[in-house]
């Protein structure tokens, strides 16, 4: 049975989904959105990923070794991003990633805690076992595992799109110099623990590759891809450990 904390945690993901929707709708429609549904969607996360942290990590210590573990675990990176997306001027492509997060984890509830009370559930297949779900509950539970890999690819390039949002922001004084900075040190963690921002990485560093090194291209273009690469991969290096068998588990 759902705890009240669980209920919480999804209202969070309702309220973020249902917010940036909103503030999608409004930005595609040329609209003006109000920044109150862009910090409402960030609020959403706020509340969700805090009771993740909290249910993960426990109560807040103030020693290394609870310190070093809460920077490893990725829910607490996404926390922490979200305060910062709440607190900073609105990006709208910052407020993707979350929204296809909370998409999926808003019909998995709906699927196993909501559904179940309203829609007539089957016999158990043996005596004593569960019942059977209705069949729109398993509709739904094939679309969801059909679409989730999809899906994080899709918010893996998401990021290093918001990456080069940042960068040049910084550079025409839209954003603050700090803010590509923090974004990509949460990259570089994200690289470490998931093997979608590794493909994603993979595939934009090939093409960029191709291009520079292809016959008619000016030389200048690959010593400065040379340098930049040089220059990242000696930072990126130098990174914190990564959990063994993380994977791509945001709640």
């Amino acid at each position: 049975m759902a705890t009240t904390q669980h209920y919480v945690w999804a209202a969070g993901h309702f309220i973020l989904l249902i917010s940036a929707l909103r503030y999608f709708v409004s930005t595609l429609l040329f609209r003006g959105p109000s920044v109150w549904w862009y910090k409402t969607s960030f609020m959403g996360a706020i509340i969700s990923y805090a009771i993740v942290c909290q249910k993960s990590l426990g109560t807040p210590q103030l020693n290394s070794a609870w310190i070093r573990r809460a920077l490893l675990d990725e829910n607490v990176q996404y926390f922490l991003l979200s305060i910062y997306w709440w607190y900073s001027k609105p990006i709208t492509l910052a407020l993707l990633p979350y929204a296809i997060f909370s998409l999926f984890h808003a019909l998995t509830f709906t699927r196993t805690t909501l559904m179940p009370q309203f829609l007539p559930q089957g016999p158990p297949a043996t005596p004593g076992g569960p019942a059977i779900p209705h069949p729109l509950q398993k509709k739904l539970q094939a679309w969801v595992k059909t679409n989730y890999d999809s899906a994080m690819r899709a918010v893996a390039f998401i990021e290093l799109l918001i990456m080069l949002r940042v960068t040049v922001g910084a550079i025409l004084f839209r954003n603050p110099f700090l803010m590509p900075i923090l974004y990509a040190h949460f990259l570089r963690q994200r690289y470490y623990q998931s093997k979608f921002t590794q493909g994603a990485i993979g595939l934009v560093t090939s093409q960029i590759e191709g291009y520079v090194r292809k016959p008619g291209t000016p030389p200048v273009a690959a010593a400065i891809w040379d340098k930049v690469r040089y220059l990242t991969l000696t930072w990126a290096g130098n990174t914190l450990a990564p959990q063994q068998g993380a994977g791509a588990r945001r709640q």
